[in-house]
């Protein structure tokens, strides 16, 4: 389910936008400041923000650059500005959409949801070229891994072996697909020894003595548990 930050400071605005929301099966929290959007986001992650510009603490425009470098979460403005200049201020603030009052709302709601089929398209991309799990970022496109911000030196056989974790996680991989999809593949035989040795190389540089991301499952094979905090 979306989550939306919905930051206006009218009341009765705001809980029709809420409300409306909340009927397409869309998760929401009113702010009706900056202070409250503030505090709210500190307390929890959303998918979008529709962000009025006058507001009783500030304006909109500049909070919008808080949104994107603080919060990296994406905005619609909700306005009564609505000279060319403005609206073009706001794209260029790097608004999803300029919404200007006094508005359809049923219209506004449909614009809302494009956005958020959008971002949901845009997430999956992503993810399909990086993955942030715990203190590890994997770059797919570059096979490059750091943690902590830190590069780490990974041989090929160990990124392979961590990208095809990554790329199944959650599931119990058998000892035999790890073989055939790491090493068979390539027309190499290797051993479940060499596979033991090399999941726990890849163990020792990826995991922490409070976090693990690989758990054996005995008698089957490996399981990716992504940062999981150890017992």
């Amino acid at each position: 389910m979306s989550k939306v930050l919905v930051i206006e400071d009218d009341e009765m605005l705001n809980a029709g936008l809420c409300y409306n929301l909340q009927k397409k099966q869309i998760e929401v929290k009113e702010a009706y400041s900056l202070a409250d959007a503030r505090m709210i986001l500190e307390q929890g992650h959303y998918d979008l923000a529709l962000l009025d510009v006058n507001l009783p603490d500030g304006d909109g425009f500049s909070f919008a650059r808080e949104l994107e470098e603080q919060y990296h979460l994406p905005f619609i403005f909700l306005t009564a500005h609505n000279l060319d200049e403005e609206v073009l201020y706001g794209f260029k603030l790097g608004a999803d959409e300029y919404i200007t009052k006094p508005f359809n709302i049923k219209i506004v709601m449909e614009r809302i949801q494009a956005v958020l089929r959008r971002l949901k398209i845009q997430d999956a991309e992503n993810e399909k070229k990086q993955y942030v799990c715990g203190s590890l970022a994997i770059d797919f496109e570059q096979r490059t891994v750091w943690k902590k911000g830190e590069l780490l030196s990974l041989t090929p056989t160990e990124y392979n072996l961590l990208e095809f974790f990554c790329k199944n996680r959650g599931q119990v991989l058998t000892k035999e697909l790890l073989l055939e999809n790491i090493w068979d593949s390539k027309g190499n035989y290797v051993n479940e020894h060499a596979l033991a040795l090399n999941i726990s190389r890849l163990r020792s540089k990826i995991e922490e003595e409070e976090e693990s991301y690989i758990k054996t499952i005995y008698g089957m094979g490996y399981q990716w548990i992504g940062g999981e905090r150890k017992k």
